[in-house]
């Protein structure tokens, strides 16, 4: 378990390579989410996307890149509201580890 002083104010990692699994289920339990096999399916693609980028991606961008990796069914905004709601570019950039999208609020 990350102290608090590890996140900025807005909830993100400070230190990027902080992130651990166990980091992560602590952050998704802080936006109330339980982490389940197709929130880790998310996850690690936008990890994969990061590395690969190295940028977090916008809704978009991650509706395109789930598409391609996931499947038509998993490649909607609304699935990914499922999963991550109110905003699921940040939200699950955030518990991925990751920086927040450029142009989430």
């Amino acid at each position: 378990m990350l102290p608090a002083t590890a996140f900025n104010p807005e909830g993100f990692l400070n230190d990027l390579s902080a992130w651990t699994p166990a980091v992560a289920e602590q952050m998704a339990a802080a936006e109330g989410i339980v982490l389940t096999p197709a929130h880790w399916e998310v996850l690690h693609l936008l990890r994969d996307y990061y590395q690969q980028f190295d940028s977090s991606p916008a809704m978009r961008p991650l509706v395109k890149w789930v598409r391609i990796n996931l499947g038509e069914s998993c490649g909607r905004s609304v699935y990914l509201l499922s999963l991550f709601p109110g905003s699921p570019a940040k939200i699950a950039s955030k518990i991925a580890g990751l920086p927040k999208p450029d142009n989430c609020l």
